[in-house]
């Protein structure tokens, strides 16, 4: 092994180690030593480390559990901006339609076939992905998650948004706009109920309501098809009386239930929160349906997840988490947000 070659995985042991000590809102779990290692240090693959040697550009992926999804489109902004700031190739790789089982299998391949030279992955379930967060580890690829943390994995690292502490947000937010000691119901909407960002988020949400005198009923399931999350959401409220307010999870159930309020003329009767600021979104906080959305920046998510690993590639930076927070973006401050598709 070249002495640069022993250098470089030095540095990779105290970025693990780094890491693990980190404490910072949003970082994901960190398992402190490659499982395939018997020095316990995580060892970058020979035909990477032969890569950045031979200075030829490295290639990094960024599996997005669902890029037809309109949050998808800021993600690869960033993605690319990187891509071009520290002379890498980057792409958004996924499966349409969220397939677990197809984003597995697509990583799979580039790991066996030796053709990414670092990860970052975001999954709707953090259990189907752990098996190969850990096989690209011990395969010697730097491997992180952005947007949808996976703890208790072998990831290095997490980029993203601190899921329960944001649900929190919401939830605080939604209280705050709903003056002295409310009650009533909050309905609550999920594209996806069953993943693991909507559990962690809805977490939040709940707890930070639980001494309130507001019934929290949810989640529903809305799925990501627009004309069924709508239809979803209707059938919901009509079965449902003495509604205060409604709150998304994400952009989808976000857009579908404000579309609701907006045609029902509930407009300022029931209040409207939700996650992600797409056009939609904007224009019904711009028309008094949507109180408050909460962005996660997703364009500053594909930037940092590509910095993180360009950094420990090529510079030897321990890989530390990076929170992009939680932005409340109101009418007040809306002029001032960036729209995200």
């Amino acid at each position: 092994m070249s002495l640069k070659n022993k250098a470089r995985r030095l540095l990779a042991a105290g970025a693990v180690a780094a890491v693990s000590a980190l404490v910072l809102a949003g970082c994901g779990a960190i398992t402190p030593a490659n499982s395939g290692s018997d020095s316990g240090e995580f060892e970058l693959a020979d035909y990477i480390q032969q890569r950045i040697d031979d200075g030829e550009p490295l290639r990094i992926k960024l599996s997005y559990h669902d890029p037809s999804l309109a949050f998808a489109t800021p993600i690869k902004a960033g993605i690319e901006k990187a891509g071009d700031e520290f002379g890498v190739d980057v792409s958004l790789i996924g499966p349409t339609g969220g397939d677990a089982a197809k984003q597995v299998s697509e990583l799979q391949t580039l790991i066996q076939q030796q053709s990414v030279d670092g990860l970052a992955v975001s999954s709707a379930s953090s259990d189907a992905l752990k098996p190969v967060i850990s096989q690209a580890y011990n395969a010697g690829i730097p491997i992180i998650s952005f947007n949808t943390d996976n703890p208790g994995s072998d990831q290095m690292g997490f980029v993203g948004q601190d899921l329960k502490a944001s649900g929190a947000s919401e939830a605080e937010e939604l209280l705050a706009s709903l003056g002295d000691n409310p009650s009533g119901k909050v309905v609550v909407f999920s594209l996806d109920t069953g993943a693991g960002w909507s559990h962690d988020r809805f977490g939040g949400f709940e707890e930070a309501l639980a001494d309130t005198d507001l019934e929290v009923v949810g989640p529903v399931n809305v799925g990501n098809e627009p004309s069924e999350a709508y239809n979803t959401v209707e059938s919901t409220m009509s079965g449902q009386k003495d509604v205060v307010a409604i709150a998304g999870l994400d952009c989808c159930s976000t857009t579908a239930a404000a579309k609701w309020i907006s045609q029902s003329g509930n407009a300022g009767e029931i209040a409207m929160v939700g996650f992600d600021l797409l056009s939609t979104t904007a224009d019904y906080i711009e028309n008094d349906v949507v109180t408050f959305t909460i962005s996660q920046n997703p364009t500053e998510q594909g930037y940092q997840a590509v910095k993180v690993l360009s950094d420990f590639l090529q510079e030897g930076t321990p890989i530390d988490g990076v929170d992009t927070g939680a932005q409340i973006i109101t009418k007040d401050n809306l002029d001032d947000a960036t729209v995200e598709d």
